[in-house]
């Protein structure tokens, strides 16, 4: 019995090794973790590729043309449009009043004559 390690496996399927981890994690992959690394038979890699083999394929999707395309559609929702006062407040930029400074106006100025 051959065994084989993740990165030789993952060689023989043609995959990447963490698709391999994963598959076998998942379960779809058999195979083995006895310590810290995954071990995998030959006789079970070459099983897993017969059942790939073996599984029917998707069809490749039909694309669907229309038969007319310049025909008018009647009816459907229509969109009550804002007023142009609404709209204009709606779209006006949020903007809030300039603060004033109050310290300035009671501290006396310097080198001037105070009053």
């Amino acid at each position: 019995m051959k065994t084989y390690d993740l990165h030789e496996a993952a060689q023989i399927l043609h995959l990447h090794p963490d698709t391999v981890q994963r598959r076998a994690k998942a379960g779809e992959i058999p195979g083995a973790k006895p310590g810290k690394e995954w071990v995998f038979r030959e006789e079970a890699l070459v099983e897993y590729l017969l059942r790939l083999e073996t599984q029917p394929r998707q069809a490749a999707k039909k694309e669907s043309t229309k038969c007319s395309t310049n025909v008018v559609t009647l009816g459907g929702l229509t969109l009550q449009r804002p007023t142009g006062s609404g709209l204009d407040a709606r779209l006006a930029p949020v903007t809030s009043r300039k603060r004033r400074n109050f310290t300035t106006g009671s501290k006396p100025k310097r080198g001037g004559k105070s009053s």
